[in-house]
């Protein structure tokens, strides 16, 4: 048997020696893959750690358990990949030309574009309550039929083509059918003692923040050159594909569903002879609803109206020591500003007298409608534009409200589908209203407070009367 040896012995050994000098060029070695480890871990850590918020906020109160959760970012990717076309769209139709010529092309914009759409708007919501089976489908088609049509538009974009419009079209089309199927899927997206306005406020939330991170990176991304946020809407677009099969399978389901007319008129519940009509229609509801969809329609006109008209009148005339770019980022963001104000009110509200809230929002509105008219300048202005955002998204609530109380759960998913598209078609008319005003502003938010006293005045008295009916058939809850 060998003795044991020393120490001393072991390491004149040349073997042993040598893995000792082997093991001090490992530990160096696993010293700088450890930092570049903990590196790529500090690095990684605000990105996850910003992922897990978003999801810890996104799923709570169980929208994660029903789906809502998946939604949510679902509508904040829509919502990202928009503003990037739009950024895209106004720096090459709007501001790459002089105002005469910007005027013009926007016409042009909205006659091949817009007024397609007021025609195709009205299909759009029946089309796709005819496909309830296939509502993941129809939002990923949306998703993806943008995500290709950007990067025509980038092509259009950079050699002045004229499939820009109708690529622009294209885009459009695909935004409000998404927006009409996104209105069917939430009721089907509920979590337990979750009520429909706090959902779909949860939603609205969440794009209204992704639109506003989103802005400034197309902004950033244009200084690259017009061809990147079409780009950076394209990525989006396409992980927005991907995330629309990620929703529940029941948003599929068309169980317990019927189509949905959009009629308040209770006589013509029966057909001749007192049989029920052919169509199932949304017959049962009384005036609250189409009177709130009025008031909504409404100011979603003056949205359409303030954007155009706005547009090109800040450019022409930018609010005092500013230019037409950062005049038009402040009316912007007001704007954006009161809306999420809006829906954050409305969340808190919850559905506590929604026929009241429609009264007084509008009411208020075309109060500062009348005010920016008569006193006009740049402070009243940018005040009309974030009042008139919260009192959209306030009154878009209310009506989900309203629609969730009086429409009967059979045809409830397709009212949503139909008042959606109809409120589209108010923005766009609005929108053609902004873009033929000759600039000036008083005559200009005259037009504006017109156009909301024209939802105001013959729906106040039905919304009214509708609302002392309700405190006696819906008590308040003690």
């Amino acid at each position: 048997m060998a003795a044991a040896r020393t120490p001393q012995e072991t390491a004149g050994l040349g073997e042993p020696e040598g893995l000792n000098g082997g093991s001090s060029r490992g530990s160096g070695s696993g010293r700088f893959g450890g930092s570049v480890r903990a590196v790529g871990r500090a690095l990684r850590r605000p990105v996850t750690g910003m992922v897990r918020g978003i999801r810890r906020v996104t799923h709570a109160h169980g929208a994660g358990e029903s789906g809502l959760g998946k939604l949510i970012e679902l509508h904040a990717v829509n919502g990202a990949g928009d503003v990037m076309v739009t950024v895209a769209l106004a720096s090459t139709v709007f501001f790459s030309v002089p105002t005469d010529e910007a005027r013009g092309r926007v016409a042009l914009y909205l006659a091949i574009t817009m007024a397609p759409f007021t025609v195709l708007a009205p299909v759009i919501g029946p089309l796709l309550d005819r496909l309830p089976h296939g509502r993941r489908a129809a939002m990923a088609a949306a998703m993806l039929a943008r995500a290709l049509l950007a990067l025509i538009i980038a092509g259009a974009a950079a050699s002045g083509s004229l499939e820009l419009y109708p690529a622009a079209l294209g885009v459009l089309v695909a935004s409000k059918a998404y927006g009409v199927v996104r209105s069917a899927v939430v009721p089907r997206l509920l979590p337990p003692r979750f009520s429909l306005v706090k959902a779909n406020s949860r939603v609205t939330l969440g794009g209204l923040l992704a639109t506003g991170v989103a802005a400034p990176v197309g902004a950033g991304l244009h200084l690259l050159g017009p061809r990147w946020p079409l780009y950076g809407a394209f990525v989006i677009f396409v992980a927005g594909t991907f995330l629309s099969f990620s929703l529940p399978p029941k948003v599929d389901s068309a169980k317990g569903e019927d189509r949905a007319l959009l009629s308040a008129d209770e006589q013509r519940l029966h057909g001749p002879c007192g049989r029920p009509p052919r169509r199932p229609g949304l017959r049962t509801v009384g005036t609250a609803v189409t009177h709130a969809l009025a008031a909504n329609a409404a100011l979603r006109c003056l949205s359409g109206f303030l954007i155009f008209f706005l547009a090109f009148l800040l450019r022409e005339h930018p609010l005092a020591g500013q230019s037409a770019a950062v005049s038009l980022g402040i009316v912007g963001v007001a704007a954006g500003a009161g809306n999420a104000l809006g829906t954050a009110v409305g969340a808190w509200l919850r559905s506590r007298a929604p026929e009241i809230i429609v009264v007084t929002v509008v009411a208020i509105v075309l109060g500062a409608a009348v005010t920016a008219a008569v006193f006009f300048g740049a402070f009243l202005v940018t005040c009309l534009a974030a009042i008139a955002g919260f009192g959209q998204a306030l009154a878009k609530l209310s009506l989900d409200a309203l629609i969730q109380r009086d429409v009967p759960e059979l045809v409830r998913t397709s009212a949503f589908a139909r008042s959606e598209t109809l409120l589209q078609m108010a923005w766009v008319f609005g929108g053609a209203i902004g873009i033929v005003l000759p600039l000036n502003g008083v005559l200009g938010l005259s037009v504006g407070a017109a156009i909301v006293a024209a939802g105001w005045i013959p729906t106040v008295r039905g919304l009214l009367t509708s609302a002392r009916h309700s405190n006696t058939t819906h008590p308040k809850p003690t």
